[in-house]
């Protein structure tokens, strides 16, 4: 009996930290919605995959409604859920990001894009969300808001 009850303390334990986590080891969401920039209007879409129980990685695509600027480029997340007992329906994270980004419309920069990103998601389903990021780098900063799916 007491081998069964440590049994069941433990799958409880376990069961408990792996609610803790957004997508989790494994899983993946996809990402869209449109940026908050101060010289255009872009839209992206992107990809998370749980690749640790708290970090994601994904690529991520971006241009703006004038098709004058355009962003190729991947993320990685640190997801601070477990490590502050946030509750599932909430996603709190902050991370990095590089990519290649193009200027077309006006001759501007092209090159190298990196910067940081922080943001937070609301599930109000099991598999739907909306999220607030704010973020910046060597080319633009600003922020977006969005839709996320997790499958």
């Amino acid at each position: 009996m007491k081998h069964i009850l440590t049994l069941l303390f433990a799958l409880l334990i376990y069961s408990s930290c792996v609610a803790q986590s957004p997508i989790g080891k494994g899983g993946k969401q996809v990402n869209f919605g449109v940026g908050l920039y101060s010289s255009s209007w872009p839209i992206y879409v992107g990809v998370d995959y749980g690749v640790h129980p708290d970090i994601t990685a994904g690529p991520e695509f971006g241009v703006d409604l004038d098709l004058n600027y355009l962003r190729i480029g991947g993320r990685g997340d640190y997801h601070f859920n477990t490590l502050l007992g946030i509750p599932r329906d909430w996603d709190f994270y902050a991370g990095l990001n590089l990519g290649f980004a193009a200027d077309i419309g006006d001759g501007g920069v092209s090159g190298l894009d990196l910067g940081m990103q922080i943001g937070g998601r609301y599930y109000w389903s099991t598999d739907w969300g909306i999220n607030l990021e704010f973020g910046g780098g060597n080319n633009i900063s600003g922020g977006r808001i969005g839709v996320s799916k997790r499958f």
